[in-house]
């Protein structure tokens, strides 16, 4: 078990790992007075850190304990030795100080994980090839974007990034998360439970993907706040979203009238991301997917945006993508 890190070490800015266990880092100080100058008047520095970087910071008295993800806790290490710095130096340490350390942080790792790095609270997300590359751009590009290819390429994940991004820059106010309730041999009526617990596995997987980039705490409370919504396609119609970042994931399960209604829910401040796989298309027979007309629709339109992904873009386990080019080749097989 490592000691805590002393203020000598924070000095240097590399401490070694967290002290107590796998979501702790202790950080000790030598001076009490600095310390106190670094956490501001009823710890409002410390406040700030917390909200900005996703994690709790408990002062014990000449120390403080950060727990949250890995990444929050050395980035609110670097932002603290910045900070205990600039006290030493005898400087005063304002709210725009606090903020400034924060920035020049962040973009520490922007520069490190390259240009296309998505921060979330919990993670610097970094595309794996150059088609995610191209996506994570035009999603920051454009006011609607079309993600299309073959489930593991990425598409809602990064979407989802970009999300909790915006939310947590301040780009927008609210995020919100969609998929039509549309899956093989299911209709909602026969499911058990009240309407939340009908829906709640068609959105699983967005739930899954913002827990993965923002703490939990985080999230139900957003949740809570009507900060963070995830909801059916069905409870999007007569809204206008403003200042919001919207995904409507599983695309290709909506027919043309459903497409044409979610994309005019679009208000002033907001953007939005729709995905899906053209090739795994579950409504009825004969039934035009609403992804495929929309893309077709929507060619060439200014602040519209088509990135289209491959088996090559597939990020999950390998035999997803041998399993997904098997399917390929016997559908492209004449039939006998």
């Amino acid at each position: 078990m490592n000691p805590p890190v002393t203020a000598a070490t924070l000095a240097g800015a590399k401490p070694g790992s967290p002290s107590h266990d796998t979501d702790t880092l202790t950080l000790a100080f030598d001076d009490n007075r600095l310390l106190s100058v670094v956490c501001g008047g009823h710890d409002e520095n410390l406040a700030l850190i917390e909200h900005r970087l996703g994690l709790d910071i408990t002062p014990r008295g000449n120390r403080l304990a950060l727990r949250g993800p890995n990444h929050s806790r050395e980035q609110a290490r670097d932002v603290l030795a910045a900070l205990y710095a600039r006290a030493r130096r005898g400087l005063e340490i304002a709210r725009g100080d606090v903020e400034g350390a924060i920035r020049m942080r962040e973009a520490a790792d922007a520069r490190e994980a390259g240009s296309n790095a998505i921060r979330t609270r919990r993670k610097v997300v970094t595309p794996r090839t150059p088609n995610q590359g191209k996506y994570v751009e035009a999603i920051r590009a454009n006011e609607l974007v079309f993600g299309t290819g073959p489930a593991g390429t990425g598409k809602t994940y990064l979407a989802v990034a970009c999300a909790a991004e915006a939310l947590m820059n301040g780009d927008i106010d609210r995020i919100v998360l969609s998929r039509p309730a549309v899956e093989a041999g299911e209709r909602l009526g026969f499911l058990p439970g009240d309407m939340k617990e009908k829906v709640d596995p068609y959105l699983r997987p967005l739930y899954d993907a913002l827990f993965d980039m923002m703490p939990a705490a985080l999230v139900t409370k957003g949740i809570a706040e009507n900060q963070i919504e995830i909801a059916p396609l069905a409870f999007m119609r007569g809204r206008t979203l403003s200042s919001a970042f919207i995904i409507l994931d599983e695309a290709q399960n909506t027919t043309p009238l459903q497409m044409k209604m979610f994309l005019t829910r679009l208000g002033e401040g907001s953007r939005m991301v729709v995905t899906g796989d053209p090739s795994q298309v579950d409504l009825p027979t004969g039934v035009t997917s609403g992804l495929a007309d929309a893309v077709a629709t929507l060619k060439g339109v200014d602040g519209v945006a088509v990135v289209p992904f491959g088996n090559a873009d597939i990020v999950r386990h390998p035999l997803v993508g041998r399993i997904v080019a098997a399917y390929d080749r016997k559908a492209a097989k004449p039939k006998k």
